[in-house]
């Protein structure tokens, strides 16, 4: 998979978008609230908004552009969608950039 390193970029341009990353690299320890297993399914939208302290269509947003940039991905489970890295893309982009710069 070819990973958008522009987009990726952008989406770790804002320091939230990377927090939440940063959050999704322990999601057991960052989000011990989350019933379902966090390394399994992901996380919550609804818990990572309350963590953020943003709005739930902010967050959303947020988590839309990590997508967009393939850092992450959802899945959803009945109304509730769910969040984890995509670490392996995340190893793509780091290899990408690297060749860049």
């Amino acid at each position: 998979m070819t990973i958008d390193v522009n987009e990726a970029l952008k989406a770790l341009a804002n320091p939230m978008r990377l927090a939440i990353l940063n959050w999704l690299k322990d999601p057991r320890t960052v989000f011990p609230e989350q019933e379902v297993d966090p390394e399994t399914v992901g996380v919550c939208v609804s818990i990572i908004q309350e963590r953020t302290g943003l709005s739930q269509s902010t967050t959303s947003l947020y988590l839309a552009a990590l997508q967009r940039a393939q850092l992450v991905t959802s899945q959803r489970i009945g109304p509730w969608t769910y969040y984890k890295r995509h670490d392996e893309n995340i190893d793509a982009f780091f290899k990408a950039l690297q060749e860049r710069i």
